[in-house]
């Protein structure tokens, strides 16, 4: 069994980035990464072949969906997560602590754990901590999640430093919970927008001791600002030995500051769904396919990308085929997007190692500015 854990290669002099290695037991994730998600054992239109071809090496799956449909001993008895999907790259599951605020109303937390009622056929389902490690195990993803209580926002701070508490309390819960030694269990900071209880749960969190460390509960509606001071509160709490995951947070502008202010591991739906709905990421900004002035454009989606949809395809092709609702457009859009994403991070990883994050920092937000005047 290959040795699990996480190796920093390169500590960039002027902020918190750093390129790293994170040692999993389906090989060997180049930090910092971002992980398309694949809430129901798939990356929606994509196949794990094209994952492959794309150059991803991580990707996300919700434990919670997962659990109820169709259920932890079904893919537990099909060998396992990897095999059932047919996904031989590592893999990270949620806990299903996200579906606390995204199902609210279906839900009742207390100290316990969460009781859902499915919203799928209405049966309840109580999950606690120790049944999420259960869950997870079951599985076999290479890192599993700790539950966790994610709060709208804005949450007043009395209810954001219950829901810490009580995320600190299950992660302890968790960790004792685990039992096996092939794969990594990550605890969650919470701590909504509030910087001291984001740097209390994360020194708590760092004294119990875990593979790594996610932060929860952010780009929920707070500004730029406040994410970032809660990455900074946390981060400055959390062991730089250990990987550092911030969950749902995806725009290609915060996968940059995100790594500036020392974050390893991202996760988003942005590239996927916006590709479902055209919305295509460029290196000079978005293009919205549907829009009429694309009808009879020649041009690729971006010149300067050398993804195999840029290579083939017209902006006028792809316009026809999302407004004739042809389901290939989605599939070429997606490409196009998850490949935008993986190569910006190849470029974010390239430029920390250079010492030039800043420079990059700096191209990027001016190649932006001057597109959009």
């Amino acid at each position: 069994m290959a040795r699990l854990g996480f190796q920093v290669t390169h500590q960039d002099g002027s902020s918190r980035a750093r390129t790293g290695l994170l040692q999993t037991a389906h090989g060997v994730v180049a930090t910092p990464a971002f992980m398309p998600v694949g809430s129901q054992a798939t990356v929606k239109g994509i196949s794990s072949e094209e994952l492959t071809s794309l150059g991803f090496e991580m990707i996300l799956c919700n434990a919670y969906h997962l659990y109820l449909r169709p259920g932890h001993r079904v893919i537990e008895d099909m060998g396992g997560l990897h095999r059932f999907m047919g996904w031989p790259g590592a893999i990270l599951t949620d806990s299903g602590g996200y579906q606390v605020l995204s199902l609210a109303a279906l839900c009742k937390v207390s100290d316990d754990g969460v009781t859902f009622q499915s919203h799928l056929d209405g049966s309840l389902h109580h999950l606690t901590p120790e049944l999420v490690v259960e869950i997870q195990e079951s599985f076999g993803p290479d890192v599993a999640m700790i539950l966790d209580e994610c709060l709208p926002y804005p949450a007043p701070m009395d209810a954001a430093e219950r829901a810490m508490t009580r995320t600190t309390q299950w992660a302890r819960r968790c960790r004792d919970a685990r039992r096996r030694s092939d794969q990594m269990l990550f605890g969650i900071v919470q701590g909504a927008h509030y910087p001291d209880l984001r740097a209390r749960a994360a020194a708590a969190l760092a004294e119990m001791g875990f593979d790594g460390y996610a932060l929860g509960g952010l780009s929920v509606g707070e500004e730029k600002p406040a994410l970032y001071a809660a990455l900074d509160a946390a981060v400055a709490e959390l062991p730089a030995s250990a990987p550092r995951y911030v969950m749902g947070v995806g725009t290609p502008e915060d996968l940059i500051e995100g790594v500036a202010h020392g974050v390893d591991l991202f996760d988003c739906v942005m590239p996927t769904r916006h590709g479902r709905t055209g919305w295509l990421f460029t290196s000079f900004g978005r293009v919205l396919i549907k829009n009429a002035q694309y009808a009879k454009d020649e041009s690729p989606i971006d010149p300067d990308c050398a993804c195999s949809v840029c290579r083939a395809y017209s902006r006028a092709y792809l316009r026809h085929l999302f407004m004739a609702k042809e389901m290939l457009g989605a599939r070429l859009n997606t490409i196009h997007n998850l490949h935008y994403f993986q190569t910006l991070m190849a470029s974010i990883r390239e430029a920390v190692r250079e010492g030039r994050l800043q420079e990059f920092q700096k191209h990027f937000h001016v190649q932006r500015e001057a597109c959009q005047a």
